[in-house]
């Protein structure tokens, strides 16, 4: 749609545009706040130079920017231990929470001083029942430990690069498949109609979906703005195993996938054809009548 364009500009634009408005109504920005990576907006991946333009434009206007990492962070990308830094940008805020504690309910912001101390000479006290939570911390510290010693960052980078190769082999077998993308151990698979119009398919994905559960006992989910896109999202100890044994199952469910639509149009098409081998029978019948009736007139009238 936007051939040789800077797409990291194109679709910062409209946060410039923001801005400038807020400025001409003598207002500033307050903040900007935007996963690193879109997880539930379908395994979105910003182009380059997006998070660098729209944290200028912010800026220049007095605003903060916060990464949401709750998702993406922890090594999960692969190349970086945080999503942000694939962009080469230092947000003023990060936020982060499930993946800390694996499993266990704990959460952070994280920020600079300055920030910090601009928020407790407001003299507005945070509240929170769980907040520093010694057994949360300590667990969250523990999750830490272990993507360090265990190498969960090296494994995700070497894991995804594996099953974003397999993935696309697998779009050059399935037509149902519009698009793999991702970065690390997040990958997102679009299952479309039509691949040139890329057509979602949202009944196929979340078909796939319960397929894997229910025969396979593998869990993925769908998500994205029309929910056919297939998360792929594991646990950091994701193994080469894991990854063979989701590649053998959701090739099974594409290829039966691929075999119903199939059988479903083959029974389509026989069904239209029989329709019009009847329609034309019926014709030709009664063709045949009506000229029956008119050769019985012609003996009457002689």
């Amino acid at each position: 749609m936007y051939p040789n364009a800077d797409l990291g500009a194109l679709y910062a634009q409209p946060i410039e545009e923001i801005w400038q408005r807020q400025l001409g109504y003598g207002q500033c920005v307050a903040a900007f706040i935007a996963e690193s990576l879109q997880s539930c907006g379908g395994q979105i991946l910003p182009p380059p130079g997006y998070f660098r333009a729209v944290y200028d434009a912010v800026r220049s206007s007095g605003g903060l920017c916060i990464a949401d990492e709750v998702q993406v962070g922890f090594g999960r990308v692969g190349t970086h231990y945080w999503a942000f830094e694939t962009q080469g940008v230092v947000p003023d805020i990060v936020c982060v929470a499930k993946p800390m504690g694996n499993g266990h309910p704990v959460g952070a912001v994280v920020t600079t001083p300055e920030i910090a101390q601009a928020f407790h000479a407001t003299g507005v006290a945070y509240f929170n029942t769980y907040g520093g939570n010694p057994v949360s911390c300590a667990i969250a510290n523990a999750v830490m430990r272990v993507i360090d010693q265990e190498g969960l960052q090296q494994n995700a980078l070497q894991l995804g690069d594996y099953l974003l190769r397999e993935c696309s082999h697998l779009k050059q077998e399935f037509e149902c498949i519009g698009d793999v993308r991702g970065v690390g151990l997040f990958v997102g698979i679009e299952l479309v109609k039509d691949r040139e119009g890329r057509i979602p398919d949202t009944k196929s994905a979340r078909w796939v979906v319960n397929r894997m559960k229910q025969l396979h006992q593998v869990l993925v989910s769908s998500d994205g703005p029309n929910d056919n896109v297939i998360k792929l999202k594991p646990p950091m100890c994701f193994s080469r195993e894991n990854a063979d044994e989701f590649l053998l199952a959701f090739r099974e469910c594409l290829a039966t996938l691929t075999q119903n639509k199939m059988a479903t149009e083959a029974a389509t098409a026989a069904a239209t054809t029989t329709h019009g081998v009847i329609a034309t029978a019926a014709e030709t019948l009664a063709n045949k009548t009506k000229l029956f009736e008119r050769q019985d007139r012609l003996i009457k009238s002689v």
